[in-house]
């Protein structure tokens, strides 16, 4: 092999093909992607009786700042009636799951799923000092470090880092996509050392495309491309040799998982009714994954516009439906499929809104709120009581979280992935019995 076919960086660069997902880098080019293996780790993966080994995480970003009062209503609660005089969900409109809380009438396909025993609710769901910045608190949510420790990655990637015995260079069978995040940039979530995540907006966009669409700089690509699949690395001692060879592998296992993601979605072939919205589209495209087998235990997935700060009514209406409908559709396709039983999924926001409804019609950013977990292994039902909303039970105006978020996690990654909490969450936390 002449290595010093290709000249310079700059002819590299200049023929290399970029793979996009939506027009954004995937993060997994920063190292070399390897098989998400289901073996013992450092991080103590295991199996767990009564549950699939091959299970799988799904993540739903409600981005904004969820009104968890309105999402899960305390209709018992005088106070609520009495801080809400526009906002308040009627009770008598409100879908109870006991005598004190019920879900927003919007929610109703929710109710359905939690009649059958495939959701949770957890409630006060926050951490100490709550952070009312979308950026800071966003953060805390993705790295599980309120305390700032580290936030240069994510809990999902840190799993995956931990998680992930197969990540040897050595080895041949590679995984590139053991997390995937529905949308055209990567959360912090999945950020991790060893870059085993991508973000696609779609199968058909998630590809190779040439700098340029002159047929000449195309084909100059194609060469170049074609060259680094055909180095065979003898002496890693040699720079050279070095250099190319991550290049090599790097331009592989891209190859590699455009590949593989086109390969799986070819085989589904559909088996729910979605709706039109966006967060449907995103568990659709999930749902076609798994359903071609994907050898993926990571899903994120998000919706936006929970920030109502004004005029609320309309709009939380508007997203509770979507993300009720969303849910319910994929939830019917995952059961079509005969894969219900291996997936979980998990709704989070970055904060909940004030008790008091302001001037505009709207909430500000407050602080703890309820999460919903979903799954047909599952143990359903209300997790923790409602926080208390008299004056003397508020912090500044907001609820009293009660359940750290990292005990949500923590169930997670032991009770449902098999993997030890402390390591990625960088302490021991409570599990709670969701799961």
């Amino acid at each position: 092999m002449n290595y010093d076919n290709i000249q310079t960086r700059r002819e590299f660069v200049r023929n290399l093909l970029f793979l996009t997902a939506g027009g954004t880098a995937p993060f997994f080019l920063t190292r070399t992607v390897l098989a998400l293996d289901r073996t013992v780790s450092a991080a103590g993966t295991k199996s767990i009786p009564g549950i699939p080994d091959d299970r799988i995480l799904i993540v739903v970003q409600m981005g904004g700042g969820n009104d968890g009062l309105n999402m899960v209503v305390p209709f018992a609660m005088d106070e609520y009636y009495r801080a809400r005089t526009n906002l308040g969900v009627p009770a008598d409109s409100v879908l109870k799951l006991n005598d004190t809380i019920g879900l927003h009438p919007k929610l109703d396909k929710l109710k359905g799923l939690y009649d059958a025993g495939n959701m949770a609710v957890v409630q006060g769901v926050g951490y100490p000092n709550p952070d009312r910045s979308h950026f800071r608190s966003m953060e805390i949510w993705q790295t599980g470090d309120p305390q700032s420790r580290t936030t240069e990655y994510g809990w999902l990637g840190s799993y995956l880092d931990n998680a992930c015995p197969g990540c040897d260079p050595k080895m041949r069978r590679m995984n590139p996509v053991a997390g995937v995040n529905v949308g055209g940039w990567m959360p912090v979530a999945l950020k991790s050392k060893k870059g085993l995540s991508v973000a696609l907006e779609s199968p058909d966009s998630f590809r190779w495309i040439p700098i340029s669409d002159q047929a000449n700089d195309a084909q100059k690509a194609e060469t170049t491309f074609e060259r680094l699949n055909r180095i065979v690395t003898r002496d890693l001692g040699d720079p050279r040799v070095a250099r190319l060879d991550f290049l090599s592998r790097v331009a592989m296992n891209a190859q590699l998982s455009s590949d593989r993601v086109h390969e799986v979605t070819k085989k589904y072939h559909g088996g729910a009714t979605y709706p039109g919205s966006g967060l449907a589209r995103q568990l659709q495209m999930v749902a076609k994954m798994i359903a071609g087998g994907l050898d993926t235990r990571i899903y994120y997935v998000s919706m936006g516009g929970f920030d109502t700060h004004a005029n609320q009514k309309g709009a939380h209406e508007r997203l509770l439906t979507e993300l009720g409908e969303g849910v319910a559709a994929f939830y019917d396709d995952l059961k079509k499929q005969g894969n219900d039983g291996r997936v979980l999924m998990m709704t989070f926001s970055e904060f909940g809104r004030r008790v008091s409804e302001n001037a505009s019609g709207g909430t500000d950013h407050g602080s703890g709120a309820p999460l919903f977990v979903f799954g047909s292994r599952i143990k359903p039902g209300v997790y923790g009581n409602h926080p208390g909303l008299a004056a003397g039970d508020l912090d500044r105006g907001d609820v009293k979280f009660h359940t750290d978020f990292r005990s949500v996690y923590a169930t997670l990654l032991e009770n449902w992935l098999g993997a030890k909490s402390q390591p990625i969450l960088g302490a021991d936390f409570k599990k709670l019995a969701f799961v």
